[in-house]
């Protein structure tokens, strides 16, 4: 019988509990930054497992930004806090932050889109923003769906995959924001399709290649619902 193309099962408890161990002693200062930690045989000697699970712990320990192998000259320590990503760093990120990134990328974007715009993009664009039309009838939160989607297609037209990826890690954020804002206004229980016109209007300025008048409309579209909250 062939080898399985995953190979076998790592027992990864004892890898996450020494590397548990060892970011303990990286966090309580025992080996300093700077400072080369132990041999694989000592540490794995001081831990009772293997040499194997040592290096395993290490490599998890290398990726949170820990420490740092180095050729020929061993394992050394480069921080006592786990470095953040950039998901992980959003989450914890106040919302009306990110939202300052998102109307910097979407502004961006929309000014691009209206140079880059296919016919599926127009299609595509048509076809959310009746989509939030239709959500309009909805809860908070289905209707705060179908406005992120509609957005996501108008920076999908600007046919820039960083950007696209920016506003992928911002929709958790944004959709747990949004969500609460309306809750905490209640705008659409006297408009329940808030901004339609602006939406509109954004189409129509991508549809005719007008990226200024196309950033300006989202421009002021986006200011519009945090301004208040946040005195601006």
């Amino acid at each position: 019988m062939p080898p399985s193309p995953l190979g076998a099962l790592r027992p990864s408890p004892l890898v996450e509990q020494a590397a548990e161990r060892l970011r303990e002693q990286i966090a309580g200062g025992h080996w300093p930054v700077g400072t080369k930690l132990p041999g694989e045989t000592t540490l794995a000697r001081e831990l009772g497992v293997g040499r194997s699970t040592v290096r395993e712990a290490l490599r998890a320990l290398a990726g949170a930004g820990l420490v740092q192998p180095r050729q020929g000259a061993g394992v050394f320590v480069l921080a006592t806090e786990p470095a953040e990503d950039w998901p992980t760093r959003l989450r914890r990120a106040a919302v009306n932050d990110v939202y300052e990134v998102r109307m910097a990328v979407e502004v961006h974007a929309a000014r691009l889109a209206a140079r880059r715009r296919t016919p599926e993009d127009v299609t595509a664009m048509e076809a959310a923003l009746e989509a939030r039309r239709a959500a309009s009838t909805a809860d908070d939160a289905t209707f705060v769906e179908a406005d992120i989607t509609f957005h996501a297609t108008v920076v999908a037209a600007a046919h820039n995959p960083v950007l696209t990826d920016l506003f992928t890690e911002f929709t958790p954020v944004l959709r747990k924001g949004l969500v609460e804002l309306l809750n905490l206004t209640g705008v659409r229980v006297h408009d329940p399709n808030t901004a339609d016109g602006a939406h509109e209007a954004l189409v129509r300025a991508v549809v005719a290649g007008d990226g200024e008048g196309a950033a300006e409309v989202l421009r002021g579209e986006l200011q519009e619902p945090f301004g208040a909250m946040m005195g601006d």
